[in-house]
């Protein structure tokens, strides 16, 4: 486990919230050197602590009507087939990621999709002809909240 200093912490905190703030800015929230702050974001980013920058996006701006969560149940748990299930749904560009589970379902598989059409025709077409499923349940999401942050769970 990467171990975390209060600054480093901060700064991936103030990242989390807006990955568009300025160096400057950022070493100002975090009382050092704007030439430091550059340096420790660096090596965050090096050390795979931060592993990406991304911007929120309207769904409805990308012509995404409705979201689902689909439970995946396979024939057998052998590990290729796992893999091979995972590879595939990945590749799907209606999925936006992938959870493998404990449990009665193998796999939970979050979906955006333009409509009930696309939904049914992704889920037929896209998941139920792989032999490795045995079993699919489909659960519209009405409304989605999330976090801008995770937790630091770290030792302080």
């Amino acid at each position: 486990m990467t171990r975390l200093d209060r600054t480093d912490r901060e700064i991936v905190r103030l990242l989390q919230e807006d990955a568009r703030i300025s160096n400057k800015a950022l070493a100002a929230a975090v009382g050092i050197a704007p030439s430091t702050c550059s340096e420790r974001v660096r090596r965050l980013v090096d050390r795979g602590v931060l592993r990406g920058f991304h911007a929120e996006v309207d769904h409805g701006a990308l012509g995404i009507g409705l979201q689902a969560m689909i439970a995946v149940r396979l024939r057998r748990h052998a590990a290729e087939e796992v893999a091979t299930f995972r590879r595939h749904a990945m590749a799907l560009e209606e999925v936006v990621g992938v959870y493998h589970l404990t449990g009665r379902n193998d796999f939970m598989v979050h979906v955006v999709v333009r409509d009930a059409e696309h939904l049914r025709d992704l889920a037929v077409g896209g998941l139920t002809t792989l032999p490795e499923v045995a079993h699919i349940e489909t659960s519209l999401i009405f409304d989605y909240t999330a976090r801008p942050t995770l937790p630091q769970l770290t030792d302080r």
